[in-house]
């Protein structure tokens, strides 16, 4: 079975950062159409303008998915450019920082909205799609798509109750959509990461170094993985070589949530 995504249209979110941008790169230079999309455009164009030849490959999408107008604009911008939609990378996340003594604190609301309900709503609408463009003669696998979540899902941290919250509920919606979605010859996985370089993690690593060790000393690999090292799972999700593969959520993290003791946050 193929690990080849040559030829095929991929929409992926967060791309301008961190993890979302190495997918994103690796898929292109995986044969790929790519549509990198965030919020931050001037971080797209930069990052784009390297990759994209004139009638190149990649394109670029601004705007904030927490906006349905914008998941239908982002589909149409797909479609017009490539024709076609077969993979969905959900990579766009926000951790914030949660006081779970604080009855005003929305922060649980918040990223319910930016990590469950945006990557629900992308996906619902690209199922459709997907759907629509499928040919009636074959039954060959419609597309697939693949949440990013994290092992902050399973750890319990209290600072990160509202990321955790968010990400467990991830995964669920996951499980729930692969069950909906098979009939319909898409399937539907996560990878959820830890003790990888994210955009979350400089920051972290910047404010305190000492982050550094404490997460090496709980994961087992005793490294902290690049970022490119998800994007490998990604691939194997996105590909034909995952055919029978759906509703599961592949852990990348060096082994680290099988002794983390998550004292430290679960980047």
């Amino acid at each position: 079975m193929s690990f080849s995504i040559a030829g095929k249209t991929a929409i992926v979110t967060g791309a301008a950062h961190g993890v979302g941008l190495a997918i994103a790169r690796a898929m292109v230079e995986a044969g790929a159409n790519v549509v990198f999309v965030d919020r931050d455009e001037a971080a797209l164009e930069r990052e784009t303008s390297v990759l994209r030849e004139a009638d190149g490959p990649v394109r670029h999408f601004a705007g904030d998915l927490r906006e349905r107008l914008t998941i239908t604009n982002l589909l149409s911008f797909t479609v017009d450019a490539f024709d076609r939609i077969d993979i969905i990378v959900n990579a766009a996340r926000q951790v914030r920082v949660t006081d779970p003594f604080d009855a005003e604190d929305d922060s649980v609301e918040r990223l319910l909205d930016q990590n469950l309900m945006s990557a629900l709503r992308l996906s619902q609408a690209a199922a459709k799609r997907m759907i629509k463009q499928a040919d009636s003669d074959s039954d060959a696998p419609l597309g697939s798509i693949i949440n990013l979540s994290s092992i902050a899902a399973r750890l319990t941290h209290p600072q990160l109750l509202a990321y955790s919250v968010s990400c467990a509920a991830l995964d669920q919606m996951t499980r729930s959509m692969a069950v909906a979605l098979a009939s319909k010859r898409i399937r539907v996985n996560a990878v959820a990461f830890g003790s990888v370089m994210s955009a979350s993690l400089k920051h972290s690593l910047s404010d305190d170094e000492d982050v550094r060790e404490a997460i090496l000393q709980c994961t087992p690999l005793g490294r902290i993985a690049s970022a490119s090292e998800v994007s490998d799972a990604v691939q194997y999700l996105a590909s034909d070589a995952s055919a029978f593969v759906t509703g599961q959520v592949i852990t990348v993290d060096g082994g680290r949530s099988l002794i983390d003791p998550s004292h430290v946050p679960a980047h």
